[in-house]
């Protein structure tokens, strides 16, 4: 099967990739076809561990200064890609902003993590819940949009929200937890309100994504950051049936280029095949699944639907020296196996990655190596 074969009936007449990109590495990995090296970015690429970030962070006053305001947002988002060989950019953002357009009040305290002024436990606080006026999340959309001139086609812009799952988690909670004790009390006693807060959750994700597409992103990327704290079973009917509702409703295209489409489940290696079934493009992995094991399981063969994998290095590695990163990048390049060449066909491809964010301890210079690494490795595979 060809790789149009696999194309939805409504795109056979779009394009993979947008014209007048200098580097399309990251999006024709995206789409399964063969690259002269494996592209890398990282989670959490714009932040605390560069020092121009906590200058301009600095500047604005908070983080959500920083993430409420185009131009700051737009400089943060750029700033990596100015030190590294990046092969894309993702927006500055961060996953909670939907809840906070619902009225749940969001702050960031400085060592703290993000806090909501009202959290969602009970049936009177559900029934006020509801799908934001996406107006109120308007500086989201001008900052990819800013971030998208900026960039002049430099490398594919990412846009992100997190899932319903992990935003449901959030709100109920009212901040980040360590046992998702509230959370989880809440699904095992009333299962039916968490069905009701994920749903507004879900049809509130596929809108500010599809948004965040019309405004410029170039591909877009669910965070199921605590999609792995569920039991088995409980992943499937409470994180991943609202996922893939989120996916149906997703735009497939824009302005006559398709737009793929990258979930990530931290924690949910056991259940990758299953998430194999997703209507997506890219499934993104965590340190603790084997490359190889993946593309096995769901990354298909030459001409054969698949998915692409992104992933997986521990990000704790690049506390290591230069040498050891280039080593450990080496194990990572290699667990996935031989890179797919051939250029006619679509067939297994992997786009480089942490298996979750940077830390802000984490030395700049190191993160050169590692990029480096990947770049140089990479291509040398495609040599033997």
């Amino acid at each position: 099967m060809s790789q149009i074969d696999q194309i939805h009936p409504e795109e056979k007449k779009t394009a993979l990739i947008p014209p007048n990109l200098e580097n399309d590495t990251f999006l024709r990995a995206c789409f399964r076809q063969a690259t002269d090296y494996t592209p890398v970015w990282l989670m959490r690429q714009a932040g605390r561990y560069l020092p121009e970030y906590c200058a301009t962070r600095a500047v604005a006053g908070s983080f959500m200064g920083l993430a409420t305001n185009v131009d700051f947002a737009t400089q943060v988002t750029l700033q990596p890609l100015d030190r590294y060989k990046l092969d894309a950019a993702i927006l500055f953002s961060d996953i909670l902003t939907v809840p906070d357009a619902m009225g749940l009040g969001l702050t960031f305290s400085q060592g703290e993590g993000p806090v909501f002024a009202k959290s969602v436990r009970s049936e009177a606080a559900v029934a006020e819940l509801c799908v934001p006026d996406m107006n109120k999340l308007r500086y989201v959309f001008d900052a990819v949009s800013s971030i998208k001139r900026a960039l002049n086609g430099r490398v594919p812009l990412i846009g992100f929200s997190g899932s319903p799952w992990t935003l449901g988690c959030y709100m109920v909670e009212g901040a980040g937890s360590d046992d998702y004790r509230h959370v989880k009390s809440l699904m095992y006693s009333r299962p039916d309100l968490m069905h009701k807060i994920l749903a507004i959750n879900a049809d509130s994700v596929a809108e500010y994504l599809n948004e965040q597409i019309r405004a410029g992103a170039q591909a877009v990327m669910i965070f199921d950051s605590w999609g792995g704290v569920l039991a088995d079973g409980a992943f499937q009917e409470f994180s991943l049936a609202y996922t893939a509702r989120v996916l149906s409703k997703l735009q497939r295209s824009f302005e006559g280029v398709q737009i793929p489409r990258i979930v990530f489940t931290k924690g949910g290696g056991i259940w990758l095949k299953e998430m194999g079934q997703l209507d997506c493009e890219v499934l993104g992995l965590d340190w603790t699944m084997n490359l190889g094991l993946a593309r096995e399981l769901v990354g298909g063969g030459l001409g054969t639907p698949g998915k692409a994998l992104q992933g997986n290095i521990d990000p704790n590695v690049l506390f290591s020296s230069p040498h050891q990163i280039a080593e450990q990048v080496r194990r990572v390049l290699e667990s996935f196996g031989s890179p797919h060449l051939d250029k006619t066909r679509s067939g297994p491809t992997h786009i480089f990655n942490l298996g979750h964010g940077i830390s802000q301890y984490t030395p700049p210079e190191h993160v050169s190596a590692l990029v480096d690494a990947v770049h140089e490795h990479s291509s040398k595979m495609r040599q033997i």
